[in-house]
């Protein structure tokens, strides 16, 4: 293992040259209805503010996942998260827009269509709770589309701001339309399905300050 000093020169140095693929933990094949998942470990479309903690656990385990990658490969850059969206079938074109919405928002991270194995899936169905981005701390996440919520808000701004969750957005339900994760605050009449600049730039220092990270994280294990 090389030092720290030599593996930032080497990561400043192959700047743009690849892809990372994380790998948080396989979520298993996308159901309809999940089963209930525990109260602090949602972070909600519309209902009470989200657990802070636990979308840092989720952006702890990519990052942890990120240090993986780069210890086989110190010459990536940029990390791609993978998505199944075979649980959502209803909500396949929405998922596919605010994919797009993200990655022509961001630039340190991207998200990429997969398979069975991918990083997190998409799911669908009925639940009192609403849309939510569901995340238990050990790396394992889907974003769950609500029906009925569907109905009232827009369906792509829902499904942008789930997935904002994922990476690393909490919520902020006092803030204006223009923000995507102020989510229900601005009511069911907005149907802003971009992030701001404010939120770009967060996004963008959490995933490039990820690779600090996940050097930091190698430094732990050798």
């Amino acid at each position: 293992m090389p030092s720290r000093k030599r593996a930032r020169r080497t990561l400043a140095s192959a700047f743009g040259l690849g892809f990372a693929s994380v790998a948080l933990a396989t979520t298993g094949p996308a159901v309809a209805q999940p089963a209930a998942a525990p109260a602090d470990s949602i972070a909600r479309y519309a209902g009470s503010a989200e657990d802070a903690a636990h979308t840092r656990a989720f952006f702890d385990a990519v990052v942890k996942s990120v240090a993986e990658k780069r210890d086989d490969d110190p010459s990536l850059r940029v990390v791609t998260i993978t998505y199944n969206p075979s649980g959502a079938p209803t909500f396949r074109s929405q998922i596919s827009s605010a994919v797009q919405i993200w990655n022509s928002s961001v630039t340190n991270v991207r998200l990429a269509a997969g398979g069975s194995g991918s990083d997190f899936s998409y799911r669908e169905g009925d639940d009192p709770r609403g849309s939510y981005a569901s995340t238990d701390g050990h790396g394992r996440g889907y974003i769950f589309i609500d029906h009925a919520q569907s109905q009232q808000y827009d369906q792509i701004r829902i499904v942008a701001h789930e997935t904002g969750h994922v990476l690393g957005l909490p919520d902020h339900y006092t803030g204006p339309c223009s923000e995507l994760m102020s989510g229900h605050g601005p009511g069911t009449s907005c149907t802003n399905r971009y992030p701001d600049a404010n939120e770009r730039a967060r996004v963008n220092q959490m995933w490039a300050n990820g690779f600090e990270k996940a050097l930091d994280k190698l430094e732990q294990v050798h």
